[in-house]
């Protein structure tokens, strides 16, 4: 059998042109963006209260919620924030479609040492040399609630442009009057319980900003240290190493290994040596923390200093005094001798230094590697002072107020610690990716108390009050005279650690252990989507929190996304100049563009690459998806809401309509899982090759797929929504929406049929693909002009698919082939073959095109020719290299695959040379 190609006109009709009119030609982001935002919100369905009924009037029972991770009130949002609002809403967006009463609930965080340093930062630049010296607590409180206002407008602003589908309604702010009431309440209860005690302890301070911090809050930077080996004193018995001689004036005792026999003679003992003009009292210790393989095996301890030798001290009998050589401002103080005091700790430990080499002292001198404790914010040195604060009792035991995680029941005793080992072991908290659990339980054996109090201005304020040695825990002011409030702030991460629960009403809905309101409907959450560096700040103190004040997971899944990196694989930075602006881009790209570029790649807990040109590329795929709806609207006039799965009638429908069913079920398993960048690959791969590249060419072909276009658009729409949703709600009410509150946003999700694929189809169309881009190949090699066609030549083998007549046309067509011959499968041996003939391979299939008249036999016999020689040679050199036993045994199993797999595609490629050679004798 044989067909002559009859392709159709490359221009639409004038009716088809006016039946897409109302669709412009280019999509323009910036013209509908601000548009579809204002009207989602003004329609009131990001609030889940006002969510219509499913289909079937059934009702919205189940709950999805998420909160916000609150970003800080210090500027503006970064492409951190725009990933995690990508993801969220992607999440939200997907669940909505899905039925589900889905509340993704927004806010901001005081950040107070962050905000107060900011401010501060900005009053220097203004000309003020200490901003809260020179205004006071209340007049520097005012410009810093200013600043923090001013931020809290200008992030709410770009997370709209971003299209968080958020329920504005709810915003919450950590240091609102709700959170204050609930940060003050939490506090009360922890203090009632024994959980939070003021006490002297060591703590993390940062001498330029004058405050504690949380071990959280501290990093550890790589330096080079001078590692001093020395005596105290010529008398002293024992050699100590350190790279803080500084420090040594508060020494109390020197620890060693007990099994260590050097020292075993001198364990017990009390020693008064003089060291740089101070006399020292100390005791010999024994310890086996001490590592006897490092420096000289003794290591002088100082309690006051360290909260490693903090815990050494009181692991004695009798505890081990605590001597403070160093103030709070980073200098040396009235305890050491006064030719040391007030020098900075660098300054004496020069000294110190000097004074041992004159004294014929110092042993021995080494520079090392050294992880030195800096301030997560400024970067100065932490010293570990001891100091009296507040701290929250992570390892003492408490009575619970009520059931607890489906283990414990009201009345019985546990620990903080026990409450956020339980909540990941049990699985009623999944941590992704699953190896952070690991990383989680590490930090969780490890943990120590808490120091919760702060010596800063801006934040909660500890709810204690002091009248000479009496205190007071409450909210509300004693009654009688002299009580003055504590002058410290709460650490910002106690009121953000009830983030899921105070948003939702507590403590006011919940009493008794009940949960009322918007407590009972939406907590436990479903998921935190937030970055990985904060697992330990932020995500287990609201366990912690969660597990306390309501006996329930905050959150069933903590979802953890990495660093934005630029294309390079550099972290983003200023000094660099690789920063990129998300709301830059979104106005230069789009915003779908930039969602698609921060969400497409990113795998939980992995670090992802961005880059203009990544946001560039799905700019273009917006576009596509905008012309393919616009192509539909031209060829289906009578394009109508799709009412149920039409009825295929050709190959071509069968086949998509398979396709559209597999694509749903991948997409929606894994949005289901929280696999998020896999289905807008596969979504990308469906409509770009399977609709666009291969179903809407053959629409053209077959016409009257008014039903199967719209069906299966709609389908896209809303499978992409999540995904893109400015762009899809546009096309939405171009195409399918019955009014202007007739929201794609709310639109059911796509449900596969269920039905089964018929194999025959597929292997039927998979064969015609093959054939098609067997003869375009085959075109381009032989360098055949695009407009000329030729004839062509299928050759069926006896177990290949059936091709019928109408797929011969589809064939000619978009290969654009002349005249097309074809036997019946396994009956072609009668078949005339062209003299001069290209020839390729579609599976079993044999595929010629007529080379007659187009190319000198000659001149191409002698290019192949020349390239199979090539291709012969590299083949011998390649197999040389591969036989040689040496090279085989020395080099790395990946080289040696890689050579292999060169070889492979030499030999390829020759063969296929050697086939066209024999098709041009």
């Amino acid at each position: 059998m044989s067909t002559e190609n009859a392709a159709p006109e490359e221009s639409a009709g004038a009716a088809q042109e006016s039946a897409a009119a109302a669709l412009p030609k280019a999509y323009d982001p910036k013209l509908v963006e601000d548009a579809i935002y204002a009207r989602w919100e003004a329609s009131g369905l990001f609030n889940p209260d006002n969510l219509p009924d499913l289909e079937g009037g059934k009702k919205r029972s189940e709950p999805f919620t998420i909160m916000m991770p609150p970003p800080n009130r210090t500027g503006i949002l970064h492409v951190g924030h725009a990933t995690g609002n990508a993801l969220q809403d992607l999440m939200i967006r997907f669940n909505r479609m899905r039925g589900k009463r889905a509340l993704w609930l927004p806010g901001t965080d005081h950040a107070a040492i962050a905000t107060q340093v900011k401010v501060e930062g900005i009053l220097r630049e203004q000309g003020m040399k200490n901003p809260r010296r020179e205004l006071g607590r209340e007049k520097f409180l005012e410009e810093v609630v200013k600043f923090a206002a001013d931020s809290g407008k200008t992030i709410v602003m770009q997370t709209r442009k971003m299209g968080a589908s958020c329920d504005w309604s709810r915003e919450a702010y950590t240091f609102d009057d709700a959170r204050n009431r609930a940060v003050n309440r939490l506090f009360e209860m922890m203090h009632e319980d024994g959980l939070i005690e003021r006490g002297d302890r060591i703590v993390n301070w940062d001498p330029k900003f004058q405050t504690t911090l949380s071990d959280d809050e501290v990093e550890m930077k790589e330096t080079v240290a001078r590692f001093l080996t020395f005596k105290y004193d010529r008398d002293f018995p024992i050699v100590i190493s350190s790279t803080r001689p500084e420090t040594k004036f508060g020494d109390t005792a020197v620890a060693v290994h007990p099994d260590d026999a050097r020292y075993a003679a001198f364990v017990g003992k009390t020693f008064t040596p003089t060291f740089c003009g101070q006399k020292l009292t100390v005791r010999v210790i024994a310890d086996r923390e001490v590592d006897p393989e490092f420096g000289t095996g003794a290591l002088g301890v100082t309690p006051a200093h360290s909260m490693i030798d903090a815990d050494m001290a009181a692991r004695q009998s009798p505890v081990l005094p605590t001597v403070q050589v160093i103030g709070t401002d980073g200098c040396m103080n009235d305890a050491v001798p006064e030719e040391y005091r007030g020098l900075t700790v660098k300054e004496a430990r020069v000294k110190i230094e000097a004074a041992l080499q004159a004294a014929g002292l110092l042993i021995a001198v080494e520079e090392i590697k050294q992880n030195l404790p800096v301030a997560e914010r400024g970067g100065m040195p932490v010293e570990q002072l001891p100091m009296k604060q507040w701290f929250v009792r992570a390892n003492k035991e408490f009575t619970l107020r009520q059931d607890t995680l489906g283990m414990w029941k009201k009345g019985e005793r546990t620990t903080l610690k026990d409450l956020m080992r339980e909540a990941v072991q049990s699985g009623q908290v999944k941590i992704m990716p699953e190896q952070f659990e690991k990383v989680y339980f590490h930090w969780i054996d490890n943990l120590r108390d808490w120091c919760i109090s702060r010596q800063i201005w801006f934040g909660h304020r500890v709810p204690a009050w002091h009248r000479g040695e009496e205190i007071v825990v409450g909210a509300e002011k004693p009654s009688g005279d002299g009580w003055e409030q504590d002058p410290d702030t709460l650490d910002t991460w106690f009121s953000s650690g009830s983030w899921t629960f105070s948003t939702l009403g507590w403590p006011d809905k919940y009493a008794g252990g009940v949960k009322e309101g918007d407590l009972a409907k939406f907590h436990p959450t479903d998921v935190l989507e937030t970055g990985r560096d904060i697992l330990f700040f932020w995500i287990a103190r609201m366990i912690l929190m969660s597990t306390y004040a309501l006996g329930e997971v905050p959150f069933k899944t903590a979802y953890l996304h990495g660093l934005v990196r630029d294309e390079q694989g550099r972290k983003m930075s200023k000094s660099l100049g690789n920063i990129i602006d998300p709301l830059v881009v979104s106005e230069k790209f789009g915003t779908d563009a930039v969602r698609l570029s921060l969400v497409l790649g990113n795998s939980p807990g992995n670090d992802m690459r961005i880059s203009e040109e990544k946001i560039g590329y799905f700019r273009n795929f917006t576009n596509k998806l905008w012309n393919i709806a616009r192509f539909v609207m031209m060829s289906a006039p009578g394009l109508a809401r799709p009412s149920g799965r039409p009825e295929p009638k050709t190959l071509a429908d069968r086949w998509i309509l398979a396709r559209l069913d597999a694509t749903i079920a991948s997409v929606s398993d894994d949005l289901e899982k929280l696999v998020l960048s896999r289905p807008g690959e596969t979504l990308r791969d469906f409509t770009w090759n399977d609709l666009a590249d291969w179903y809407l060419e053959i629409a053209k072909i077959e016409g009257g797929k008014d039903e199967m276009l719209s069906y299966v658009l709609s389908a896209v729409l809303k499978l992409w929504h999540p995904f893109m949703p400015f762009v899809t709600e546009e096309i939405w009410a171009h195409t399918f929406a019955a009014g202007k509150d007739d929201f794609l946003m709310v639109a059911e999700w796509p449900v596969a049929t269920g039905a089964v694929a018929d194999e025959s189809d597929a292997k039927r169309f998979t064969k015609l693909q093959e054939i098609v881009t067997t003869i375009r190949n085959l075109r381009s090699t032989h360098k055949v002009e695009p407009g000329k066609r030729v004839d062509t030549y299928v050759f069926c083998g006896s177990d290949d698919a059936f091709i019928a007549e109408g797929e011969l046309k589809i064939i000619a067509t978009l290969a654009k082939a002349g005249q097309i011959h074809a036997a019946a499968c396994g009956k072609s041996e009668g078949m005339p073959r062209p003299q001069h003939a290209a020839s390729g391979m579609a599976g079993t299939t044999e595929v010629l095109i007529s080379l007659e008249g187009l190319v000198d036999p000659a001149a191409e016999k002698a290019r192949l020719q020349k390239e199979y020689d090539e291709a012969a040679k590299y083949v011998e050199v390649q197999s040389r290299k591969l036989d040689n036993a040496d090279f085989v045994a020395r080099a790395p199993e990946k080289v040696i695959a890689l050579e292999r797999q060169k070889l492979a595609d030499a030999k390829e490629k020759a063969e296929k040379l050697t086939a066209q050679l024999d098709a041009l004798k």
